[in-house]
Parts: structure tokens; C-alpha cells; sequence
């Protein structure tokens, strides 16, 4: 589902995407999944990890799109709950040159990201704290996809010891 989330078809990037995940996850204040996420948004948007952490810091201020802008702003929403989603913010992301489908898949990027959160913290998953990890694996997954960057670690996974 990540797959498709963040690399299949659309008309956002797979950078703005990746960007909206690791939005609502340092919402979430989860570790994993806002560093995961957002090594692979750099590694998007030309290895930019500082427009990453303007994102994370505050979006308003990020030499982004106002389209992206009003995206993050209806993932935030989504992040506190899907009724808090307003038709003034639909409105904006709208005028912002949003097309239905966009909002579409920020609410569901949003969405997702809330459960995959709290799935990722609820087993208390283990995440390295070296950025080169990070960096490394993003690279492959930003050129690859996710499903095709997992396949080795899945053969590995199902090759008896």
C-alpha cells in the first residue's frame, strides 16, 4: 500500500508525497517513519534534507508550492481527525490549484500514515539513529520503489539460516 501511496500514479510527486507522510508523522512524533520518510523525500527532491526539515518545522515558511502548502494543511487536519477536515481548507487547496484527486491522496497519505504510526510505535519497532542508514536505503526506494527495494530484504527474510 506504501507503494502505491507514495510511488505509484499521480500528479503529486513522489517528493511531495513522501513530504506529506513525513509531515503527519512528526505530527505523530513518530521516529521511524517521519526519518524514513523523510530521507526518501530528500532523496527525491535533489537530497534536499534542510527543505525536509523546514516541512517538518513549518510548512508555511518552506520554499514550497502553496498547492503543497494546502495539502500539508488538510494532512495536519487529518492528523487530529478526519472531522476536522474543513471545507474552507478544501477551498483553499482548491485555489491553490489542488485538483480533487490531490486532496484525494493527502487525505489518504494522511490517513494511513496516522495508523501506519501508530502500528510502527505500538511494537516499539527499532530505529537507528544513523542518518547514513537512512540515506543509504532512501536512495534505493526514491529510484526503485518500495516493493522493488524490499525484494532482497524479503528473499533474505525467507532463505532458511
Amino acid at each position: 500500500m506504501v507503494d502505491v501511496l507514495l510511488h505509484g500514479e499521480g500528479s503529486l510527486s513522489a517528493g511531495e508525497r513522501e513530504l506529506i507522510a513525513t509531515y503527519v508523522s512528526s505530527l505523530n512524533d513518530c521516529y521511524y517513519c517521519q526519518t524514513t520518510h523523510g530521507a526518501v523525500a530528500a532523496a527525491h527532491l535533489a537530497n534536499n534534507e534542510d527543505l525536509v526539515q523546514q516541512v517538518k518545522r513549518n510548512y508555511h515558511e518552506a520554499p514550497i508550492s502553496e498547492k503543497l502548502k494546502s495539502l500539508l494543511g488538510i494532512a495536519a487536519l487529518v492528523q487530529r481527525g478526519g472531522k476536522s477536515v474543513t471545507a474552507d481548507a478544501i477551498a483553499t487547496a482548491r485555489n491553490n490549484g489542488a485538483t480533487d484527486l490531490e486532496i484525494h491522496d493527502a487525505v489518504l497519505i494522511a490517513a494511513a500514515f496516522c495508523m501506519y504510526n501508530r502500528y510502527v510505535d505500538g511494537l516499539d519497532t527499532w530505529a537507528p539513529t544513523d542518518m547514513n542508514m537512512y540515506r543509504t536505503r532512501a536512495a534505493k526506494v526514491a529510484k526503485e520503489g518500495y516493493l522493488n527495494a524490499n525484494r532482497e530484504l524479503l528473499k533474505k527474510s525467507e532463505t532458511p539460516n
